[in-house]
C-alpha cells in the first residue's frame, strides 16, 4: 500500500555544495529519499517512480517540467559510458548549470562510476577530468581565447558537446586541437544527450515523420510534464516522442537540419533561424551571428540579424541570397552586440526580440 503513496518532491536549493546535492540525488534514485527538482516547480510530490524533475529551456512558451525515473536516468548515463569505455573511478568535470539536464547528467555519470565530480561551474582554474560535457558556445571560447579551459578539453579522454548545432568549422578547429570531441543531441525528455556523433546510443531508435520531424524511443525517455500532461500526450506517439526537430539520415547518420519552433514565415516563405544563422557562423568565422523575426505589416514576419561584430550587409545579403534565395535577404541589422544566450548557452531569441522591438520603428 505505501509504494502507491506520493513521493516527496524537493527543490534543489542554489546554496547547496555539490556534496549534498550528490548525496540527496543518490538517494532519490536508488528511492531511499524524495525526488529532486532541479528547478521551479509547481508540484509538492510526484508519482512514485520519479527520481528527478528537469524544467525544459522554455526557449518557446512556458517551461515544462520533465519528470525523470531513476531507470530513465540511470539508463542514459549507463548507455553514454558504454559509448566511452569509461570505467570506474573515471572523473567527470562539471561546466554545465544543473538545472540543465546536460549538467545533471554529470551527476549521474559520476554517481555510476563511484567518482568525485570535479565541480568547476564557478572557478577560473581548471583540475583535470578524464570527461566532460559543455555547449558549442564553451567551445567556441576555448578555441578563442580561454586557454585555461582549452587547456581542460585537450586533457580530457572525450568532450561531449551538445544543447545546439555545432558548426563543422568549429568541430576542425577542435580536432586541431587534439580535443576529442563528441557531438551529442538530445533533449530532457530523453535524458539528455541520445545521439553521439549522429548515431543512436544502444536501445535509442530513431524515425524520420512527416515533413522530416525526428521523433525519438528508448529507455531514458521521460515519463510525463508535471505541470502540462496534455502537452506530453501530444508529444508522445505510441512511445514515440515527437521532437521539435526535422532532419534525415544521411549515409547512416543523422543529421539535425534545425528546430521546427524556429521556422518563420517571411512574405509567405518559410525561413529557419537555425539555418540561417549555421550559414553565416561557417562562412563568416571570426564573428558570430543571432536571428530573430519581428512583426511586420507587410512581411507578417521580417528577419532580423544581430552579430556581436561588424556586418557587411551586401556581403551577407549576397551569401542568403544566394544560399535560399531572395526571401532570406534579412529586413533589420544590429552589429557590435552582446548576443544574448540561456544559461545553458543556446540563442536567446526573446531577449533579442527585445532588443531589435527597442530599435526598430
Amino acid at each position: 500500500m505505501a509504494k502507491s503513496l506520493p513521493r516527496e518532491l524537493v527543490q534543489v536549493q542554489q546554496e547547496w555544495p555539490i556534496a549534498q546535492i550528490i548525496q540527496a540525488l543518490e538517494l532519490a534514485l536508488n528511492g531511499k529519499g524524495p525526488a529532486l527538482a532541479f528547478g521551479p516547480t509547481t508540484h509538492s510530490h510526484v508519482a512514485r517512480k520519479i527520481a528527478a524533475v528537469i524544467p525544459t529551456s522554455g526557449s518557446v512558451g512556458t517551461p515544462k517540467e520533465v519528470a525523470l525515473t531513476s531507470k530513465a536516468l540511470m539508463a542514459s548515463a549507463k548507455a553514454s559510458h558504454k559509448y566511452l569505455k569509461a570505467k570506474k573511478n573515471e572523473r567527470w568535470s562539471l561546466l554545465l548549470p544543473i538545472n540543465h539536464i546536460a549538467g545533471v547528467n554529470v551527476l549521474v555519470r559520476s554517481i555510476i562510476l563511484q567518482s568525485q565530480v570535479i565541480d568547476l561551474r564557478m572557478k577560473s582554474t581548471y583540475e583535470s577530468a578524464e570527461y566532460t560535457s559543455i555547449v558549442p558556445t564553451q567551445l567556441y571560447r576555448a578555441l578563442h581565447g580561454d586557454s585555461d579551459l582549452l587547456k581542460h578539453l585537450c586533457s580530457a579522454k572525450a568532450v561531449l558537446v551538445g544543447g545546439g548545432p555545432t558548426s563543422d568549422y568549429l568541430l576542425e578547429e577542435a580536432k586541431s586541437q587534439n580535443i576529442n570531441v563528441i557531438t551529442t543531441y538530445g533533449m530532457s525528455e530523453m535524458s539528455g544527450g541520445c545521439i553521439y556523433n549522429n548515431k543512436p546510443l544502444p536501445g535509442v531508435k530513431v524515425k524520420i515523420r512527416k515533413h522530416q520531424v525526428i521523433a525519438l524511443s528508448g529507455p531514458m525517455q521521460a515519463k510525463t510534464y508535471l505541470n502540462d500532461q496534455n502537452a506530453w500526450k501530444a508529444a508522445t506517439k505510441n512511445k514515440w516522442f515527437v521532437t521539435s526537430d526535422f532532419g534525415e539520415f544521411k549515409n547512416g547518420k543523422l543529421v539535425v537540419a534545425g528546430r521546427v519552433d524556429d521556422l518563420i514565415i517571411s512574405g509567405g516563405e518559410k525561413i529557419s533561424l537555425s539555418a540561417i544563422e549555421g550559414v553565416l557562423n561557417k562562412n563568416l568565422q571570426n564573428q558570430r551571428f543571432m536571428a530573430c523575426a519581428t512583426k511586420d505589416a507587410e512581411w507578417g514576419e521580417r528577419l532580423a540579424l544581430a552579430s556581436d561584430g561588424q556586418i557587411e550587409i551586401e556581403k551577407i545579403k549576397t551569401l542568403l541570397k544566394e544560399k535560399f534565395g531572395d526571401h532570406a535577404v534579412p529586413k533589420a541589422f544590429m552589429p557590435n552586440v552582446e548576443l544574448p544566450i540561456t544559461s545553458i548557452g543556446k540563442p536567446d531569441r526573446k531577449k533579442l526580440l527585445i532588443y531589435f522591438e527597442r530599435l526598430l520603428p
